[in-house]
């Protein structure tokens, strides 16, 4: 079992800038893949960035450059820099990390952009 817990999310005006982390706890033994989805009210959770093992991360085109996803392998955290946020943004972020065939979800954190 892996326990994944996010924080950063908060409340920020259009043309801020938040960071989110996700620590992963428990049988962390060989966790590849990390990553991150958003789903915002109303809508469908979506993919908004993923990193792996090696550390090559993937965007969602509605990142349009302004994210960037990193990780600390060592430390088995994942972090989101969001910067150029727009109230599009405002969702709930979910932290993502496979453990061999296995996928957890970590509980959630809220972004909140104010126009």
């Amino acid at each position: 079992q892996v326990q994944l817990v996010e924080s950063g999310g908060g409340l920020v005006q259009a043309g801020g800038s938040l960071r989110l982390s996700c620590a992963a706890s428990g049988s962390t033994f060989g966790i590849n893949a990390m990553g991150w989805y958003r789903q915002a009210p109303g809508k469908q959770r979506e993919l908004v960035a993923s990193i792996s093992s090696g550390g090559s991360p993937s965007y969602a085109d509605f990142v349009k450059g302004r994210f960037t996803i990193s990780r600390d392998s060592a430390k088995n955290t994942v972090f989101l820099q969001m910067n150029s946020l727009n109230p599009e943004d405002t969702a709930v972020y979910y932290c993502n990390v496979r453990r061999f065939a296995v996928v957890y979800w970590g509980q959630g954190t809220q972004v909140t952009v104010s126009s």
